[in-house]
């Protein structure tokens, strides 16, 4: 099995090879990540039959054609994956079915296949005849999970850059620096601001991604998201220096890729999520109970 450390380190290289095949930017994506992912929390990103076929496709920026009609289990495991990442369950929580299920309006099938969805995915854990809660991670599973998210959203801004964003896409960049500007004038993140931040973050950090145009990219960061606290939802806003540093990252690197240049704004976005999975660690590793509190104290002003 390849070592996460050095499959991590594979990502900047634009060809690797794996059993004879050289493999594209988008391949060798997703060889690294799946690599670390089984080598870190046991289970595999996708089937092995989709990993052979990723192999010999020539149109290395599609996903396999599968668009399968959205169901209630779909809609369920969404929802129930928000809620996780916002925070609206806690590390260790059991997760009640009756409750869920009233609070999304579903029957039972359908939420039971999306738990056993959201458990081969890593969010939560099966325990037989207790039912599932929500995983746990180590602290070094969140740093090496943020490296991971650090160079495939590098990666993104740099194909965004060299392609050409759309002026759509460079317009909304802008516009959300400025609803950025507009919540942190008072010099102060203030709760009842918190999840406009969010949202304004969220939305700033999926602009980029889409705007990169390879669609692998975006489903790995996504997978990154199932370690929760490695999610773009997660703002340490009690402290303004903190949110200061992270919301002028955003203007650096929403202009450097309005002037396209890929390699500035790669490093920039890189060092961006780097530098929040580092606090991020650090607290967990000196005050567990305060990290989490801190890192989800809105969960209920957002329900």
């Amino acid at each position: 099995m390849t070592n996460a450390k050095s499959a991590i380190k594979l990502l900047p290289c634009p060809l690797i090879s794996m059993n004879g095949y050289i493999l594209s930017d988008s391949q060798a994506i997703y060889a690294t990540i799946s690599h670390f992912w089984i080598h870190s929390f046991g289970f595999a990103l996708a089937s092995i039959e989709e990993v052979s076929h990723l192999a010999a496709m020539t149109d290395h920026n599609s996903l396999p054609n599968s668009t399968p009609d959205v169901t209630s289990a779909d809609l369920a495991a969404t929802s129930i994956r928000e809620m996780i990442l916002e925070g609206h369950f806690m590390p260790g929580d059991r997760l009640h079915q009756d409750q869920l299920a009233e609070t999304l309006g579903v029957s039972r099938t359908p939420l039971r296949t999306a738990l056993a969805r959201l458990a081969q995915d890593g969010l939560i854990d099966y325990e037989p005849n207790r039912g599932y809660r929500i995983r746990r991670f180590l602290v070094t599973d969140i740093r090496e999970a943020f490296t991971v998210r650090a160079n495939l959203e590098g990666l993104a801004c740099r194909l965004a850059a060299e392609s050409g964003m759309s002026r759509s896409d460079r317009d909304r960049l802008m516009a959300l620096v400025e609803e950025g500007d507009r919540i942190l004038s008072n010099r102060v993140l203030d709760i009842s601001q918190l999840p406009a931040y969010r949202r304004m973050n969220v939305e700033f950090h999926e602009t980029i991604i889409n705007a990169a145009g390879n669609r692998w990219i975006g489903r790995f960061v996504h997978q990154s998201h199932n370690v929760p606290l490695v999610s773009d939802r997660v703002i340490l806003w009690d402290d303004f220096g903190v949110i200061h540093r992270s919301h002028d990252d955003h203007h650096r690197i929403a202009k450097a890729l309005a002037d396209g240049d890929g390699v500035r704004a790669q490093n920039l976005m890189s060092e961006h999520v780097i530098y929040a999975g580092q606090l991020l660690a650090d607290r967990l590793e000196a005050d567990p109970t305060a990290a989490l509190r801190h890192a989800f104290q809105d969960r209920k002003a957002e329900r």
